[in-house]
């Protein structure tokens, strides 16, 4: 990205955010450390024994959006799933469509910050996973220079444990 355009982005990003004092936007509250888009690095799950679990590949692949009006969108998935047969996503096969539900994670909501405990809590207000709407998780985060990770937490579908490590989009 130009980085005159990188500069105003920050800028703008930043706006909507007051400043006590002159330090950059990454270097003030944790909500404005937060704001911005993400990509995934790391993914570390865990069944109820403690053994790894790969739902999204060695590999996986995912972006996450905190917008500053509160806005938040999050894609996990596993690059390694086949392509469909057929060049139609209505038209899967139930073993397709059966791969891209188990190796894919989207959702959408709100998002606020407790700046004292540091946790971030998301509100669900739909995705791929019906049940999630309505509902809300909490987790504890730290954002160090352009890095974010999401300590472990209990997922309630599944009984797994998962952390993850994200990288500020450039």
């Amino acid at each position: 990205m130009n980085p005159i355009i990188r500069l105003v982005a920050a800028l703008v990003l930043c706006a909507g955010f007051p400043f006590s004092s002159s330090l950059a936007c990454a270097q003030g509250s944790l909500k404005q450390q937060l704001a911005g888009t993400w990509t995934l690095l790391t993914i570390n799950q865990t069944d109820k024994e403690g053994k790894p679990v790969y739902i999204f590949g060695p590999n996986p692949r995912g972006t996450q959006v905190f917008d500053v009006s509160g806005q938040w969108t999050r894609i996990v998935s596993n690059p390694d799933i086949a392509k469909f047969k057929i060049n139609n996503r209505l038209k899967g096969t139930p073993e397709e469509n059966t791969a891209v539900m188990h190796g894919t994670i989207a959702s959408f909501g709100i998002w606020t910050v407790d700046e004292a405990t540091k946790t971030l809590t998301i509100t669900y207000n739909g995705g791929m996973y019906p049940n999630e709407a309505g509902t809300t998780s909490k987790r504890v985060v730290s954002v160090t220079g352009d890095e974010l990770r999401v300590s472990p937490i209990q997922l309630t579908g599944s009984g797994m444990t998962s952390s993850t490590v994200w990288r500020r989009a450039k």
